[in-house]
C-alpha cells in the first residue's frame, strides 16, 4: 500500500499573517458545494490556519458575501 503524500498547508506556504474575509476567491475554495466549511484534513490547512479560515467564512456570511447555505 502506498503512502498518502501530506498536504501542505497554503496559508503557510504563503506566509499569510492574516485571511481576509473580502478576498471571497481565496475562501470560496475551502467551502463545499453546500456551503459548509471544509475540514482541514481535506483542504491540508494546518490548525492555526483552519481556525483563521473559519472566521474570516464567517465574517463574510454575516455580511452578505458568502451564503450560508446553498440550495
Amino acid at each position: 500500500m502506498a503512502k498518502k503524500k501530506s498536504k501542505v498547508c497554503q496559508f503557510c506556504k504563503e506566509k499569510a499573517e492574516e485571511i481576509d474575509y473580502k478576498d471571497i476567491g481565496k475562501i470560496k475554495r475551502f467551502t463545499s458545494g453546500r456551503g459548509k466549511i471544509l475540514s482541514s484534513k481535506l483542504t491540508g490547512t494546518c490548525a492555526k490556519h483552519q481556525r483563521m479560515l473559519a472566521k474570516a467564512i464567517k465574517r463574510a456570511r454575516f455580511l452578505g458575501l458568502l451564503p450560508f447555505v446553498k440550495i
